[in-house]
Formats: structure tokens, sequence, C-alpha cells
């Protein structure tokens, strides 16, 4: 299988799908009584609602699990996370740079719902109401793990592994195609 170019993850873009460009991103891990203190230091609320997410300063938080956040930095530098443990400091926690394992694929409505697109291989329930803006979880889109983010009600945002990206788009591709 051949190595993703981050420049070109994904084939040409469309209305409905279409690759986001390089961001930082990082897995924070702490116990819960360090939680307002990282959250302090970092500059963005770490949000202790299962699946939600919250933004601050260039930075975004999304809830992962009860100690874990997947952080993302839009346009990041390659020393990012060496800049956030240096405003960590001494606090206990495990900040991992993950910025080249995973590729972001925004789905929006365009000729095709975006809800629809993503219902092809996602069994959640992507309506307003079942899954509100600035919600997001770690989930599979056929047999493929991702993170799905509702960005705003027509827009979602899905982090997936590097090996994963091409399956993924493949099939939006498909579904968007046949709808």
């Amino acid at each position: 299988m051949s190595d993703l170019s981050p420049a070109t993850p994904f084939s040409a873009s469309t209305a409905s799908i279409r690759p986001l460009g390089h961001a930082g991103r990082a897995v924070l891990r702490c116990p819960a009584t360090m939680i307002d203190t990282v959250a302090e230091r970092l500059g963005v609320a770490l949000p202790i609602e299962a699946c939600r997410s919250a933004e601050a300063a260039g930075l975004s938080a999304l809830w992962l699990g009860p100690d874990e956040w997947l952080l993302l930095a839009p346009d990041a530098a390659d020393d990012w996370v060496a800049s956030l443990q240096a405003r960590l400091g001494d606090v206990l926690c495990s900040l991992v740079d993950v910025s080249h394992r995973q590729l972001a694929l925004e789905v929006k409505d365009g000729a095709v719902d975006a809800k629809t697109l993503l219902a092809s291989g996602c069994a959640l329930d992507l309506s307003l109401r079942g899954f509100p803006v600035g919600m997001c979880t770690r989930t599979m889109y056929d047999k493929a793990e991702i993170v799905l983010w509702r960005r705003a009600p027509d827009r979602f945002h899905i982090e997936v592994w590097r090996s994963f990206a091409r399956y993924v788009e493949g099939l939006l591709r498909i579904a968007e195609a046949e709808a």
C-alpha cells in the first residue's frame, strides 16, 4: 500500500467532500484532578461531558473518553506539541503528537445532504437533535474507525487514520454518486 502525501491525501474535491489541510493533532490524557489546571494552561476548556468539544485560541479539544481528548490545531508548526508541553510544565499528564497518523476530511451539504452521505457507512443518529453541533465521537464508518465531529448544522469533520483515508473517501464518493 502506498503512503499518502499530506499535500494530496485525497482525490479532487467536490462540493460535498473535501480534504482539510495540514493540522496539528495530539492525544492528551490526564486524571480528573488535573483537568482544570491543564485547561487553564492550554487556554482551552477540556470538555468533561461525553462526546463534546470546545474551541479557543486556535485549539480544539474533542472528548474521546473520561481522561482522553484529541487536540487539533489548524496549520500548526512542527514544534507545536513542544510548546504545549512547555505550557503544561510539571502538570501530571500525557501529551502525544499524532499529527502524521491521521488525515481530515470535511463532509458538508452540497448536491447530497451530509447526513445522507455519512449514513451510508455510519449507524449513528446524525439528526441535529441526536448529534448536535459540537458533538464528537469515535465511531466506525463502514469498517474504519473515525472521529466524527459536527462543526455546523450542515458540516462534519472526520479524522481518519492515514491507512484508511482513501478507503473512507472512496466509500463517501460512491455514496455521493449513488444518491
